[in-house]
Order: structure tokens, then sequence, then C-alpha cells
């Protein structure tokens, strides 16, 4: 901890500021957003069709607004889009805990979900400008902050729940008013044109035609095939929260074994995250290019699964301790392995989007990036669901596991194939610029 605390002191206090926000951004949402199904269907007896609906617009408002709130990042500055996106959610997790109808609760999950598209893309935009040439270390210090919020916040929401979900929600709305008058007061201003990165015409970008900025953005091909490549590493770290829970309550059972293993698979990740983020960063920077990194980061990821498909072939007890660590075991590896694929992968992928960026849209480019990612993500869950119940209903328990550590083979082919090539080098200034203007 003193050395993470050295580390955040070594950068301007800007950056400082971005970091801590993060594990506050995520403290209060993870406080409120695990709770809030059983609020909708308990406290609020809404059908089970009902509060699927109002998860999913909170979901569509962020994953399909992303691109719109880099855009307007590249365009008015990062920090307005920071403050929006943080009030808006002050407003929006209000509302979940003092309105029953409806149509209200449709529009607060909208809000919250429209205040993540706006601030995310702008919040690693500023990081990127501000950290310079040591995006790389900043994004992995970044990623321990990110998961402390993701670590603590349940914690304080379990309290919190415990005694009203009101109370939940109007603590979160206060942490995220909180956060917007710290933003505004301390916060400093930073445009696209602030940024210095590669390519250096941030600023003359964010003022160009949506036409001709488009045109050099969907011409990127690098960019984009990046972003294809790194569909299945969301895919891949999502089953902590779909595949793994459903197979450990598959062989455990309902009860209150079932619910701690789950429980445990979020503190492994956080907590594994956490302690060792930035020596496997720095020791990976002095190994290996980005793009030996983010490949050996997709391998270990699809590899997570190779213990639930080596576990698929051991008789399952009927019932004991045997059971419950033929639950456990495998899915607490897996996390485990996820959480050290991500950790090898996530700093280079945030550097990697703004060196294929040039240095210019960075924020347009982080959104595109998260719209593409995030459609990926659902049509994924799509399938392993489906895999998932064809596998329980056909007896094939491999099945699931078979395909996503196939996906993680896949996706680092086409990324050592992209670094092979070259096609994960920073762009010349000149090529960057070329497609705005053609």
């Amino acid at each position: 901890m003193k050395g993470t605390l050295a580390q955040l002191r070594s950068y301007e206090r800007s950056v400082q500021l971005l970091m801590v926000n993060q594990f506050t951004i995520n403290l209060g949402f993870y406080m409120l957003m695990p709770y809030l199904a059983q609020h909708l269907s308990g406290s609020l007896a809404l059908a089970g069709w009902v509060v699927g609906l109002v998860l999913g617009v909170r979901n569509f408002s962020q994953q399909g607004m992303f691109l719109v709130g880099g855009m307007l990042a590249d365009r008015f500055g990062y920090k307005p889009l920071i403050v929006a996106g943080c009030v808006l959610r002050t407003a929006g997790f209000a509302a979940l805990g003092l309105v029953d109808s409806l149509p209200a609760l449709l529009a607060a999950s909208a809000a919250t979900g429209l205040a993540g598209a706006l601030f995310n893309p702008a919040v690693r935009a500023y990081l990127a400008a501000d950290a310079g040439e040591r995006r790389v270390e900043a994004f992995a210090l970044f990623n321990v902050f990110y998961q402390a919020g993701i670590l603590l916040g349940p914690l304080a929401g379990l309290v919190l729940t415990g005694v009203d979900f009101r109370i939940t929600c109007l603590v979160s709305a206060g942490i995220f008013a909180l956060l917007s008058v710290v933003q505004i007061r301390s916060l400093p201003a930073r445009r696209a044109d602030d940024s210095g990165g590669p390519g250096g015409d941030g600023g003359k970008a964010g003022r160009a035609g949506l036409r001709d900025q488009w045109r050099g953005i969907l011409a990127n091909r690098p960019f984009l095939l990046f972003s294809a490549a790194m569909i299945g590493s969301y895919v891949l770290t999502f089953q902590v929260y779909l595949a793994l829970p459903l197979e450990v309550r598959r062989l455990g059972g309902d009860g209150t074994f079932s619910a701690a293993a789950a429980t445990t698979l979020f503190a492994v990740s956080a907590l594994t995250t956490i302690l060792f983020q930035t020596r496997v960063t720095a020791w990976c920077k002095t190994r290996m290019e980005p793009g030996r990194a983010l490949t050996w980061g997709l391998l270990a990821m699809g590899g997570a699964f190779v213990p639930l498909l080596i576990a698929t072939a051991v008789p399952v007890p009927q019932d004991g301790v045997g059971r419950w660590l033929l639950a456990g075991l495998p899915s607490t590896l897996a996390a485990l392995l996820l959480a050290v694929g991500t950790m090898i992968a996530y700093p280079f992928e945030m550097d990697t989007i703004v060196r294929l960026s040039g240095g210019r849209l960075v924020a347009t480019h982080y959104g595109l990036y998260n719209t593409i990612c995030g459609i990926g993500i659902t049509l994924g869950n799509l399938l392993i669901g489906a895999s998932l119940d064809t596998a329980r209903a056909a007896g094939m328990s491999a099945l699931p596991w078979t395909a996503l550590l196939v996906l993680g083979l896949a996706c680092a082919a086409a990324l050592y194939g992209l670094h092979r090539t070259g096609r994960l080098e920073p762009s010349r200034p000149d090529a960057a610029r070329a497609p705005a203007t053609a």
C-alpha cells in the first residue's frame, strides 16, 4: 500500500485526483447496483420482466452513448463531461431510491447509464493526456483504484441496504454530489488540444467537422481491427459475473455456500489486482513489447477456463466437502487467472488505443472502442448463456468452457497477428492527419 501511495504522489495533481475520483465513482456505483434488482423485485414487487427492463435500460443507455460521450469530451473538454456525468448520476441514484412508478424508474435508470457514458471516455482521455509518457504505469495504477472501489462498494452497500435500500441510494447520490463539487473546484480544465499527445493537433481535430472526424476514425483500420480483437477479452472477463457464479450454483446449490463462493470470486479478482497490478505491469514493460503483453494477457484469460474444463471430467460427489470443492475451487482458480490476464493486458490496452488514435480525438476513440466492446459483450453473453443451457440440457458440461477457451486462443492469435504485422505500432503524425483531410 505504501508503494501504491508513493507511486500516486509521483504524478501531477490532476492525475492523482482522477485516480481518487475513479475509486469514489466505483464505490458509489457498486454500493447500489448489486442490490437494485432485489429492491425492484422485493420492496417494489415488480415483475421479473420489468426488473430486467429497468436494468437493461441502464446498460443500453451507457453502452449506446459511450461514443457520444467521447465526441462531446473531445469537442467541449474533458472536465465538463466528467462533472456532468457525476451530477447526472447524483440525480439518477437519488431518484432510484425515491420513486416507484415504472416511467420514473426507467428515466432514473437511463440517467445513471448516460452518466457513465459521459464521464468514462473523458476520464481515460484526460488520464492519458496528463500521464504523458507514463501512460502504461498510470493505467495500471488506475486499475488498482478501480478495483478497490469494486471491492469496497458492495460491502458498504450490504451494511446500508440492511437498514433500508433508500438510504443506500441517498448515500450513493451524496457521494456523487460531493465528487461533483470536488471536481468543479479542484480538477483543472483540460481540452483535447491541451493533451500534447502523438500527432499534436488534437485541438484542430476537436474543431473539425463531424464528417471529417468520422472519415479519419473509420479509415483507421488498425484501430478497428484492434477493437474487434479485444472484444473477446471483455466477454471472457465478464464471466466472473455470469458463467462462474452459475456454475457454482449448479454444483453447490442455492444455499449459503453458493452465495459465499460467488462473493469469493469477486473478492479474489479485486484483491489480486489491488495487490499485484503495478508489479505485473512493471515486469511486463521491462520484458516485452505491448503487442506481446496483450497476446499473453488474452492467453491467460482463455486459459482461465482450463480448470473448469478439467473439472468436467471429475465425477460429481453427491454432497459434502467434495462437492463444495468441485463447485468452488475451479471457479475460483478461473477468477484468479482472469484477473492475472486482465492485469497483464489492461494498461497496454488503454495505451494502445491512444497510440492508434495518433493522439487525435482520444476520447472519441475510447468511446467507440467501448461501444464496440459493449455490443460484443451483449452478443457474447447471449451465446455463452445459450451454451450453458445447451450444456445442462444435453449433458455436455464441457461445452461452455471449451467455447471460452477457444475464444481466448482466437483473440490472442488475432492480437499476435496484429503485433507481428506492425499494426499495433503508433501512427506517424502525418499519417494520422491524412484521413481527416482526405
